[in-house]
């Protein structure tokens, strides 16, 4: 059984709110391959109001395996606090033993082995019999889906969108929020938003115009249930015309919004919500900032970093509950929420191990639907791999590494740039890497793959510029994903220095020079932000490389030095 603390209790206001989290005692189960679906789904239900999250499904409609990562650095405050611990560390802050099922969910560690024993993850029709069995045990739940879901696969792609609201509308969500779903662009979010059987909520979605909120994104939804007023504010990704093309989304103006928030909630406060749960895609570190700058959040669900614990994090007295990402986990919060005031909470982020749980068989079916008329792309097997491919962390993942020699040798460049996005199933050595696999780590609606030239000097800077988004010590100037990804250059990053003195030590690795600031190099990058970029689809760019290939080794990649940490 885990070690780990089952009982916290902390001050909220003048009274104790009492909450108890974690995995419950499945580890050992699992590993000694004794894990049942009763086992995962146990739960002793507590208050009278439950929440279930789900986030950042990326259009994951079938299982998957998906790493979590190996490098999660965290700055400023949040240097050496979770999430920002990866690892032995991560285990021992949460007493995993080695090996568990808890390790192979929530670790990178030993994944490919791991893997082999544990099997996927995730897939909708899973996570629908997850959702059914809370809602049998509580039938007034609300699920609440925190974005990132329309945006990620080839069938995604291909269909605009309409799988993934075909098959969420089946699992009959109360409310999302968005993200990566405005590239479809604004006119087609709207088609689909306006047809939603459930709410779209963001309070930070202004109509860039007027400068104000918009009637297709209410700011928020009030419910009543188990007695109780509850207000679900929707925070929508506050940067996305800075880490998304702009001009696919004229209308919309976002930001974090934190006085129209506050309004918000003392909007709610006033109608008589007796609990406030923001339904997040910030990130994680901003949206612990925003539980000490905005008073009276009870509840923050919080997604677009993919963060998993297996805890909660108390920030200010505002309960913060990161749930993973493609389907992987489903997080339950159950609340005692009585005359006023929320006195109680207890958690469990449930993994969606695909051999253990039932699929449901109508939403199995409704993703079959979905999934047939592009059976034959979807399963044409392009190559293999022998090493564990994945993406997921601050640097350099192998997929990524794959990404860039594609680019390096389709596009005839020196150097490659690819972008440092969180999105990707993995896969383990010996597996047939698909046409599928390659759209689920590369679709989206801007995917050209551009050649260019860049001087050393402008290098120099975009690379500063992505190492601000990520490594300024106020989270609500963490604008982007993880870092850049580079193929052919080397360079040194210190995380722990200011903007504009990061980096350092750039290298043309195929001759080992010093990067000149004044000579121009050929780039080859995808994923630009600009309108009317030229060039191929970076999938069929990775395709072409692969079937060159055949068989996939990615080589250990030392190119990027970090220090500071």
């Amino acid at each position: 059984m885990i070690s780990r603390r089952e009982f916290l209790q902390v001050g909220m206001a003048a009274s104790a709110l009492v909450g108890a989290s974690g995995f419950g005692n499945w580890s050992r189960l699992a590993a000694e391959q004794r894990l049942t679906q009763d086992q995962l789904l146990q739960f002793d239900t507590f208050g009278n109001v439950s929440l279930i999250h789900i986030t950042d499904i990326h259009a994951q409609l079938k299982p998957v395996y998906f790493r979590e990562p190996s490098v999660n650095l965290g700055v400023g405050s949040n240097n050496g606090a979770v999430p920002h611990l990866t690892g032995a560390d991560f285990r021992r802050h949460y007493g995993i033993e080695d090996g568990s099922a808890d390790h192979y969910a929530l670790c990178a560690g030993d994944f490919a082995a791991l893997a082999q024993g544990y099997g996927r993850v995730g897939g909708l029709d899973r996570v629908a019999t997850v959702i059914n069995a809370i809602r049998a045990d509580r039938p007034d739940a609300i699920l609440l889906d925190g974005g990132d879901t329309w945006h990620g696969s080839y069938t995604c792609y291909k269909t605009a969108g309409q799988d993934m609201v075909n098959v969420m509308n089946a699992l009959r969500p109360d409310a999302m929020t968005f993200h990566w779903e405005f590239t479809l662009g604004s006119e087609r979010v709207a088609e689909l938003v306006e047809n939603l059987p459930f709410a779209a909520l963001g309070q930070n979605v202004f109509d860039t115009e007027w400068d104000e909120p918009t009637d297709l994104f209410p700011p928020y939804k009030m419910f009543e249930r188990g007695g109780t007023k509850i207000a679900v504010i929707g925070q929508a990704f506050p940067y996305l015309p800075i880490a998304n093309p702009g001009w696919m989304f004229p209308e919309y103006s976002f930001g974090i919004r934190d006085q129209n928030m506050q309004a918000m909630v003392d909007e709610v406060r006033i109608d008589g919500a007796e609990c406030v749960v923001v339904l997040s895609h910030n990130g994680f570190d901003v949206d612990k900032k925003m539980a000490t700058v905005v008073s009276g959040i009870d509840v923050i669900l919080s997604g677009h970093t993919h963060d998993a614990l297996p805890e909660p994090v108390l920030s200010d007295n505002t309960i913060i509950v990161p749930s993973g990402s493609n389907g992987k986990f489903v997080s339950r919060l159950d609340l005692d929420t009585r005359g006023g005031r929320m006195t109680g909470y207890r958690h469990k982020l449930i993994p969606v191990f695909s051999d253990v749980i039932e699929p449901d068989q109508e939403v199995s079916d409704l993703i079959y639907a979905q999934r047939a008329p592009y059976l034959a792309e979807l399963e044409a097997v392009i190559g293999r791999t022998e090493s564990l491919l994945y993406r997921r962390g601050n640097f350099n993942g192998t997929w990524d590494d794959l990404i860039c020699d594609a680019l390096l040798s389709e596009r005839d460049a020196e150097i490659a740039l690819s972008p440092g996005v969180r999105w990707g199933p993995s896969l383990i050595p010996g597996q047939d890497i698909t046409r599928e696999d390659i759209f689920n780590v590369t679709s989206m609606t801007y995917g050209q793959a551009y050649r260019t030239d860049m001087t050393g000097e402008f290098l120099k800077i975009v690379l500063e510029d992505v190492a601000d988004n990520i490594f300024n010590p106020d989270p609500y100037y963490q604008q982007g994903g993880d870092m850049v990804r580079t193929g052919g250059l080397g360079y040194r990053i210190d995380i722990s220095k200011p903007q504009g003195h990061r980096i350092s030590n750039l290298t043309l690795l195929k001759t080992g020079e010093p990067i000149d600031s004044a000579r121009s190099y050929v780039v080859a990058g995808w994923a630009s932000v600009n309108e009317n970029t030229e060039g191929p689809q970076i999938w069929d760019v990775v395709e072409s490389h692969m079937h060159k290939l055949g068989t996939v080794r990615v080589q250990p990649n030392n190119s990027v030095d970090v220090v500071g940490k």
